[in-house]
């Protein structure tokens, strides 16, 4: 069993994927061909906003948001102390400080009450200039940014939506990716919209951010490429990537997104059913708020009374499950405020929450394809070695 099966995948989209290969490598046209400015009218239309800049991987749109923001040395950027490191890596890069916010222990995603406590202490500081929130739609589940926009309007800050891992997922009829003042995501190969390789996208509303972004991602040129007018990155995405995710995209939207939902469905109830109900064990599935929907780039249960004095601990029970062909993954186990990369640096709220996810989650197989006799393995499986 594959933890997230791009090899069936491929099978199923094989014929259109390999035409869209081979016509690419036909074509020549290797760097920023038609197929990157298809793809990005696409991906804004079905995002709901007026522009999508495509990049190299995620990291760099996140760092795009930041430069178009000019965001830098002496600035606060508040940030979710559970999710992965590129979150604050990039507020870092930059010069700016990252503030390191609790998470909410159901959805994974920032915490409003905490956010505004860590506000409240930079503020009381007085020593950094708070400019930005950054909100990371985690596991898949966008973030509650009716709350974060709220506090944001009331602070003057920038909000920018890491939808890195939430391309697909809702609240109501709006779209991730189109709730921040900027928008990013990532097409890294396992992201619920992935390429074969890396790459990412920036969206926005935005008219003059939009034409800045477009320049800063190469080497900042001006009205040619060899007229560059402020220092930029190298961050295009190459044609053939843009071409595998126009067909893969075309999947998503016609079933995929669907389908994972249904897969997830199928977990919750089954552990619900099967493990919840009569093990002491319990396997706390995740909490999807009403009116959202999440794309599910992670199936990401809590083991919150799996300890080692119950006669197994979470890499046991891993290392066990393994055994049995079914892989996990744990994300993640370090805080970033416990990062090394980060020691020293000083807290100014408690991020308990986060602390304790790093002990308890474990995240199970979770791809569009899924059967429902692999699901029930793995139900059966982790219920044999929680009972």
């Amino acid at each position: 069993m594959e933890f997230r099966d791009l090899k069936r995948q491929y099978q199923v989209l094989k014929a259109d994927l390999d035409k869209a290969m081979l016509d690419i490598a036909a074509s020549g046209g290797y760097i920023m061909g038609g197929a990157v400015t298809e793809l990005e009218e696409q991906l804004a239309e079905y995002v709901g906003v007026k522009h999508c800049m495509t990049c190299a991987n995620g990291t760099d749109a996140l760092t795009l948001a930041l430069k178009t923001l000019g965001i830098g040395k002496g600035d606060a950027v508040y940030v979710p102390d559970f999710t992965f490191f590129a979150s604050a890596e990039v507020v870092a890069a930059e010069g700016a400080t990252p503030v390191f916010v609790d998470v909410d222990p159901q959805t994974f995603n920032i915490d409003t009450t905490s956010l505004r406590e860590a506000i409240h202490n930079v503020e009381k500081e007085g020593r950094l200039k708070q400019k930005a929130i950054i909100a990371v739609d985690l596991f898949g589940l966008p973030a509650d940014f009716a709350s974060i926009k709220s506090i944001a309007a009331h602070h003057g800050l920038y909000v920018i939506e890491d939808g890195a891992q939430g391309f697909g997922g809702c609240i109501g009829n709006k779209r991730a990716c189109s709730f921040g003042d900027i928008g990013t995501t990532s097409f890294f190969p396992a992201k619920p919209l992935g390429c074969y390789g890396d790459g990412g996208a920036v969206f926005t509303n935005n008219d003059e951010w939009a034409d800045l972004i477009r320049s800063l991602r190469v080497h900042g040129k001006g009205s040619c490429k060899y007229d560059n007018i402020r220092i930029g990155l190298n961050s295009r995405l190459d044609t053939i990537q843009a071409a595998i995710l126009k067909v893969k995209f075309e999947a998503f939207k016609k079933n995929e997104l669907a389908l994972v939902n249904i897969v997830a469905e199928h977990y919750t109830k089954q552990i619900n059913d099967n493990i919840n109900k009569d093990y002491a064990i319990k396997a706390e599935t995740p909490h999807i708020p009403e009116g959202f929907l999440s794309s599910w780039a992670q199936y990401t249960i809590r083991l919150n009374t799996l300890t080692s004095s119950n006669g197994i601990s979470r890499e046991e029970l891993q290392s066990r499950l393994k055994a049995s062909g079914i892989p996990t993954m744990v994300y993640y186990p370090t805080p970033m405020s416990r990062q090394t990369a980060f020691k020293g640096l000083h807290p100014y709220v408690n991020t308990t929450n986060a602390a304790h996810l790093s002990q308890c989650v474990l995240s199970l197989p979770m791809h569009p394809y899924m059967t429902d006799t692999e699901i029930q393995t793995v139900i059966e499986t982790l219920a044999e070695h929680l009972k």
